[in-house]
């Protein structure tokens, strides 16, 4: 669903995993509204090496957005075609080097880009960001059954904006409900990775291009983003495991 903070999501879950150790590239997906640049203070051009382009780099990740390609007011007016085409260009046209991880910032909805990703690459599966409100959760459930039918395993469920705590009373409030992320994981038998709250200096390091994880990395958000990369490496090995296994014949 729109507005859950799926690029948020992705960027922090990007740089945490670098924090970790791991190589990390992330594809900004959202052709449309190309706003990872924006999120990690990238203004540049994207250079060449040969026939390949070289991705940008920041905060240990390497990136490729459609931001660096196109003007940022023009509008992008495209059809499914050359969606496919750009989304192929992404993965077989970047010199990305050896990477562990490759994050995937994808638009929402369930339309052609998802369509495009998973014709052109083998994907390790997919995460659904998702709010406490119930209609952020009808959504989720739409995007985990497209998933399930292009044959995408779910890695898991992230409930976004989860609680918010007052600065001045250290009142915590369920602004968009409670716990709807956990319930929904439980109803599709998919793993939940994790809250993450509603706190200001997130907003504020989208905006300025400072990832919570390496602006407040001792604060209780950028611990929760810490948690949701664990989490999700975990998942990732998982389904790598069960992969190579299901492709072993039995002896």
């Amino acid at each position: 669903k729109g507005g859950v903070g799926k690029t948020t999501v992705a960027v922090n879950l990007a740089v945490a995993l670098a924090h970790y150790g791991g190589r990390v590239g992330i594809i900004d997906g959202d052709v449309y509204g190309p706003n990872v640049p924006i999120m990690l203070g990238l203004d540049t051009q994207l250079s060449s090496e040969g026939k390949k382009i070289v991705p940008a780099e920041k905060y240990g990740i390497r990136v490729v957005s459609m931001g660096f390609l196109a003007d940022s007011n023009a509008p992008i007016i495209w059809r499914g075609p050359m969606l496919h085409g750009v989304v192929r260009q992404f993965f077989q046209d970047v010199h990305w080097g050896e990477l562990d991880y490759l994050v995937i910032d994808m638009p929402p909805g369930t339309g052609d880009v998802a369509l495009s990703l998973t014709q052109t690459v083998p994907v390790a599966g997919a995460i659904v960001v998702t709010t406490p409100q119930s209609v952020s959760l009808a959504d989720t459930r739409r995007a985990v059954a497209m998933y399930r039918k292009l044959n995408v395993p779910t890695l898991g469920v992230i409930e976004n904006m989860s609680s918010y705590v007052c600065p001045g009373c250290d009142r915590e409030s369920d602004i968009f409900g409670a716990g709807g992320g956990e319930a929904l994981g439980e109803e599709l038998d998919i793993p939940f990775l994790g809250r993450l709250p509603i706190y200001e200096p997130i907003r504020i390091g989208s905006d300025t291009g400072r990832p919570i994880v390496t602006a407040e990395p001792d604060s209780a958000a950028a611990r929760a983003f810490m948690q949701v990369a664990e989490r999700t490496a975990a998942q990732v090995s998982i389904a790598s495991f069960e992969g190579t296994a299901s492709a072993t014949p039995a002896s």
